[in-house]
C-alpha cells in the first residue's frame, strides 16, 4: 500500500466512524412540566396586580434596548423562587454566557429548580461545563438533537456522514422565571446581543410578556422539553466522577473570566428592574396575541413532512393586511415568497422590506441567497433597505461600546401598522423547511405602528435605499451629514468580500440558506 495511503487510513477510518456514530434516543427520562404553584411568589404577587380581570390578553413590552434585553436576563434569575424555564440555540462562552450561566447557577444553589434546552449545532468544546451545570441537584440540562461525536474533525465528520438527521436545528429562544414572566424573540446568548462586544453589536429585538401568554409559553417549552430529541446529557457524554468537583471548577472558571466585568454599564437599568419600576401597568400593552411555533418533530427528519408548523399562521397576518407589508429580517432568501411579494403588490399594497447589506451581513454565504432577487423585488415596487454596517444597536453608545460595527438581527413584520410579528423567524428556506422557529403575532397598534415609525424614521442615516437607475442597475442611496451619497456596488465591501459572493451564488445550496 503506497505510503500516502497509509497515512490516510486513519483519517478515513475515523470519519467512518464519526458518521456511523448513533444517539440513543429512546433512553430513559423523566417527564416534567412547567410548574404552576408560583402564583406566591414575588413575580406571581407582581403580575396578579397588574393582570387584574383581563380576559383573552397579556402585556407585553418590546425590548429593543440591547442593555435592557441584558439586565431582565441577568435579573430574572436572581428573582426567581420556584422555576426558571430557558430554551436557547446559543449561549456563548464570553462574558455574557459566562454571566447569564452563573445566574442560572446561583438560583439553583437558592432550591429553584432550572430547566436548560440548548441545542447542540454550537456546543463543541463544551462538554465538561454541560456536565458539571447537569450534575447540580436543582439543574436539569438537555440537549437537542445531539452530536453523538463531541468533538474536533469526528463531529465534523458526524455531521457529514448524518446530515440528514443533524441538519435540523432548534431555533427557539425562550425565557420563562416562576412560570409568570417570559421573553422570546431574536437574542441568543452572547456579548454581541447585549451591546458587549467591542467588535460588532446586533440590533435586536424581544418581546417580554405576562399572563396567559406565559402558560402558552411553558406548554411550548414542555413540548420540546419532553420530546424524543431532547437528550439528558447523560446520555452522550459521561458522568464525571466527582460531580461536586466540575461544579466547583466550572464556577471557578466563571469567576476568573468575570472578575473584569463591567457591572456599571447596566447597572442603572438592573437596579429599576430589581425594585419593580420596570413591570408597571403603563409599561404594558395589553392586547390579543397569537403564540405561534414550529412542533418539535419538524426537527425529526422521519416526522417533518407532516408536523405543523408557524408558517400557516403568519402567511395568513400578512394576508389579511390592505395597506402595508414591512419585513424586518437580517437574512432574506426570498425563493418563490417572490410570487407573494408580487401579489402583495398586485393589490396596491405598500411591501417595504429592510434587511442587511453585505457589509452588515455576517454570513454573506446567506447574501449571496438574497441578491438575485433584489432586482425582481425592485422592479415590482418593493422598497428594499440595507443596513449599513456603521449602524448601531440601542445601548452601545451607553455601553460604552460606542466604535463597534452593527449587524441586523431583529426578526419581525408589521402589517396595516396594526399586526406585529416578533420571534426567531428568519425569511429565508431554513426557518422555513429546516430549523424550528417560534414566535407571537400582536393585534397591538400602538406597539406596531411606533416600531414601524422608528424604523422609517432611521433609515435615512442608518440604511442604504435601493433603487434601479436609468439602464436597470441596483444603485445604493444614503445620506452622509445630510449629503445624498450614491454607490453602483455594494457599498462599503471589499472587492474579495463580492467574489465570495459571487462564489457562493454558483454553489447549489440555495435551499440550505
Amino acid at each position: 500500500m503506497p505510503r500516502c495511503l497509509t497515512r490516510l487510513l486513519p483519517i478515513l477510518l475515523l470519519g467512518v466512524l464519526g458518521g456511523c456514530a448513533t444517539v440513543d434516543f429512546d433512553a430513559p427520562k423523566t417527564a416534567s412540566s412547567a410548574l404552576q404553584d408560583t402564583d406566591d411568589t414575588w413575580l406571581g404577587r407582581r403580575v396578579a396586580g397588574l393582570t387584574g380581570d383581563r380576559v383573552g390578553e397579556s402585556g407585553f413590552m418590546l425590548v429593543e434596548d440591547n442593555l435592557m434585553a441584558k439586565a431582565l436576563r441577568v435579573s430574572g434569575p436572581r428573582l426567581a423562587e420556584r422555576s426558571i424555564d430557558a430554551q436557547y440555540y446559543l449561549i456563548n462562552n464570553d462574558k455574557t454566557g459566562l454571566l447569564f450561566v452563573s445566574g442560572l447557577l446561583d438560583a439553583a444553589d437558592r432550591g429553584v429548580r432550572v430547566r436548560l434546552l440548548l441545542d447542540d449545532i454550537l456546543t463543541s468544546g463544551y462538554d465538561r461545563g454541560l456536565l458539571a451545570l447537569d450534575a447540580h441537584p436543582n439543574f436539569e440540562l438537555r440537549i437537542f438533537n445531539p452530536f453523538a461525536r463531541r468533538s474536533g474533525f469526528a463531529r465534523w465528520m458526524n455531521f457529514l456522514g448524518d446530515f440528514r438527521r443533524l441538519n435540523r436545528r432548534m431555533h427557539n429562544k425562550s425565557f420563562t422565571v416562576d412560570n409568570q414572566v417570559t421573553l422570546i424573540g431574536g437574542r441568543n446568548i452572547g456579548d454581541e446581543y447585549f451591546a458587549a462586544d467591542e467588535k460588532t453589536n446586533f440590533g435586536d429585538l424581544d418581546v417580554m410578556g405576562i399572563g396567559p401568554v406565559v402558560d402558552e409559553v411553558s406548554t411550548m417549552f414542555d413540548l420540546y422539553w419532553n420530546d424524543r430529541l431532547s437528550v439528558p446529557v447523560s446520555v452522550v457524554l459521561d458522568p464525571p466522577e466527582d460531580p461536586w468537583q466540575e461544579i466547583a471548577a466550572l464556577r471557578a472558571r466563571i469567576a476568573d473570566a468575570l472578575t473584569n466585568e463591567d457591572a456599571t454599564r447596566y447597572e442603572g437599568i438592573l437596579n429599576e428592574i430589581l425594585a419593580g419600576e420596570r413591570i408597571q401597568g403603563e409599561d404594558l400593552s395589553w392586547v390579543p396575541y397569537e403564540l405561534v411555533y414550529d412542533a418539535p418533530e419538524k426537527a425529526d427528519k422521519r416526522l417533518a413532512a407532516e408536523a405543523e408548523t408557524m408558517i400557516p399562521p403568519l402567511r395568513q397576518a400578512i394576508l389579511d393586511g390592505e395597506r402595508e407589508f414591512m419585513l424586518i429580517t437580517p437574512y432574506f432568501v426570498p425563493r418563490k415568497s417572490i410570487e407573494g411579494f408580487g401579489e402583495l403588490r398586485e393589490r396596491d399594497m405598500r411591501v417595504i422590506v429592510l434587511t442587511n447589506s453585505l457589509a452588515a451581513n455576517n454570513h454573506a454565504v446567506v447574501h449571496s441567497g438574497y441578491v438575485p432577487a433584489r432586482k425582481p423585488l425592485l422592479e415590482m415596487g418593493v422598497e428594499l433597505y440595507e443596513v449599513r454596517p456603521d449602524a448601531q444597536a440601542q445601548g452601545v453608545r451607553k455601553s460604552g461600546m460606542g466604535r463597534s460595527g452593527g449587524t441586523l438581527h431583529a426578526k419581525a413584520f408589521i402589517v396595516d401598522r396594526s399586526e406585529l410579528f416578533v420571534g426567531t423567524f428568519n425569511w429565508d428556506p431554513r426557518s422555513a423547511n429546516i430549523n424550528t422557529e417560534m414566535g407571537i403575532i400582536l393585534h397591538a397598534p400602538e406597539l406596531a405602528s411606533g416600531l414601524a415609525g422608528r424604523v422609517i424614521a432611521g433609515i435615512p442615516g442608518k440604511a442604504y435605499e435601493l433603487q434601479l437607475d436609468e439602464r436597470g442597475k441596483i444603485i445604493w442611496i444614503t445620506h452622509d451629514d445630510g449629503e445624498e451619497v450614491i454607490y453602483t456596488k455594494e457599498p462599503e465591501t471589499t472587492w474579495g468580500q463580492r467574489f465570495k459572493v459571487g462564489f457562493y451564488r454558483m454553489l447549489p445550496i440555495k435551499s440550505q440558506l
